[in-house]
């Protein structure tokens, strides 16, 4: 097994927070306590002020493709599109209405393919059919393609948007703070920024997007930032982690991916308990080695062993596993990130037996 790992220990990397001269043991253990929340909430509030002043054209890359599509081409041939220029999503042009009418991602063809499988129908009728097709059959929607919030970010409501039926953006000109809370309050993945004077989309914009802009700005105010990601609440901890293990099919895993509202999952030894990888929900090995749509849907029933000793080993893309301690720093993560640009983090014991996730989006909704 192949992935990275934080170094052990998670003591702070900034200078030891000193109690006020004084006042015995228990005022000196006081004063530090009132002194550590100051700096927590002084760290906390420099990055919600910094998300407020900067705007969506801070994160923007200097030079990028943006891939657009009008939604009476073959969904099949869209998904072949995003994989050849290394995308994820896109955004959908109805040319009858003249407009933006939402967002076609990877793993919507995917889900698309777990219908199928589910249902019995002739895969080979998928190639031709268009994207607006498949977004406006209502059983496809409701039964793999209408997305369920992560369970740590679950209100108990319904889900405010719906990116297959409705297109949610922001201005180039918004600030960073409007676009984490279209982020975070709609339960996004993907958010176009939009140029305002045309209508021209610039980019698609992630949590992992805003967290490296963050981190490139603040790495190096560390005394702002030495408390544990456990105790600062960022993260999934304990018996809310949904795990996966390696003898499962990859449509059970998918079904368990889409009904909890997971990106990734973890994979684990299922006698040791032992991390042995994580498994993303855009991950395309499956569709790599099929000759065929029919070959693909039967693909769905491997094993994620089978597929995990099949997936590029290095840890230099986004999903690879990138495992941490509970007792690690945010100032660690941040470093960290830096180095790796991971899109989540495995937090592990000293058994290496998973005791929590910390995403991307968990990092940046700690400071809205």
């Amino acid at each position: 097994m192949s992935h990275a790992q934080l170094p052990p220990g998670g003591g702070g990397v900034g200078g030891t927070l000193i109690a006020p001269a004084g006042g015995g043991v228990g005022g000196g253990a006081t004063g530090m306590l009132r002194e550590r929340e100051v700096v927590r909430t002084t760290g906390k509030q420099a990055i919600m002020s910094f998300l407020e002043t900067q705007t969506c054209y801070s994160v923007l890359r200097a030079s990028g493709k943006v891939v657009v599509f009008d939604t009476r081409i073959p969904i099949q041939l869209a998904f072949y599109a995003l994989v050849e220029h290394d995308m994820q999503a896109a955004p959908l042009w109805d040319t009858k209405k003249c407009q933006f009418v939402g967002i076609l991602t990877v793993t919507d063809f995917i889900d698309v393919l777990r219908y199928y499988r589910e249902t019995g129908a002739d895969v080979i009728t998928l190639a031709s059919r268009s994207i607006g097709d498949i977004l406006a059959d209502e059983e496809i929607l409701s039964t793999v393609l209408r997305k369920n919030p992560p369970r740590r970010f679950a209100t108990g409501e319904p889900v405010g948007a719906d990116q297959h039926a409705l297109f949610l953006s922001v201005d180039a000109d918004a600030t960073l703070d409007r676009a984490c809370h279209l982020l975070h309050d709609k339960t996004l993945d993907f958010l176009p920024v939009l140029l305002p004077s045309d209508m021209r989309v610039l980019a698609t914009i992630t949590y992992t997007c805003i967290l490296e802009h963050l981190v490139s700005n603040f790495r190096e105010q560390r005394r702002l930032f030495d408390d544990t990601i456990y105790d600062l609440g960022i993260g999934t901890y304990g018996e809310d982690v949904v795990v996966a293990h390696p003898q499962q099919t990859l449509h059970e895993v998918l079904h368990t991916m889409h009904l909890h509202g997971l990106s990734a999952i973890p994979v684990v030894d299922e006698s040791t308990k032992k991390i042995r990888g994580v498994y993303s929900r855009s991950d395309i090995t499956f569709l790599t080695k099929a000759s065929d749509a029919e070959d693909a849907v039967r693909n769905l029933s491997l094993t994620l062993e089978a597929l995990m000793a099949q997936q590029r080993t290095d840890v230099t893309t986004p999903d690879a596993l990138h495992t941490c301690s509970m007792r690690h720093t945010l100032q660690y993560v941040f470093e960290y990130f830096a180095q790796w640009k991971f899109n989540r983090l495995i937090c592990v014991d000293e058994e290496e037996r998973v005791v929590g996730v910390v995403s991307a989006r968990d990092l940046v909704a700690y400071f809205l």
